[in-house]
């Protein structure tokens, strides 16, 4: 994973060892060489939509949980500001991204909410699953 972080396509990403977690066959962040492939493969533009989304979902559900709750909002939040909020304004983000894409108000984001919000974000994934 050290060697991963280094490379100059992840390097500059705050979400460079999410992504060899993701990606790697056992969570441990260490790749095998098919487990390169296929992040490369997720990674370029020619890969599917739906594939990207589906990753895109994986590098920020923290937990494994398979939703995007609160704990996951507030480290996507950290890593994207380098944590330079304070935890007040945390928890205002994670308020706010609840209220928006929350439809069953069941507190946490769902695989189909965070894709009816990716598909009305058509840029998204131009930018945040890209290497």
């Amino acid at each position: 994973m050290e060697k991963l972080e280094k490379m100059a396509e992840l390097k500059e990403n705050p979400f460079k060892r999410r992504i060899c977690k993701v990606f790697s066959h056992n969570g441990s962040g260490d790749m095998t060489f098919d487990d390169f492939l296929d992040m490369f493969s997720v990674f370029s533009e020619s890969a599917p939509r739906d594939v990207k989304v589906y990753y895109a979902f994986k590098i920020y559900d923290y937990d494994g949980d398979h939703f995007i709750g609160p704990n996951d909002i507030a480290q996507t939040t950290a890593a994207l500001t380098k944590n330079q909020l304070t935890p007040e304004e945390i928890n205002i983000v994670c308020e706010k991204v609840l209220e928006e894409t929350d439809n069953d108000d069941d507190g946490k984001i769902s695989f189909a909410e965070f894709a009816g919000v990716i598909s009305r974000a058509p840029d998204f994934l131009r930018y945040s699953i890209h290497c």
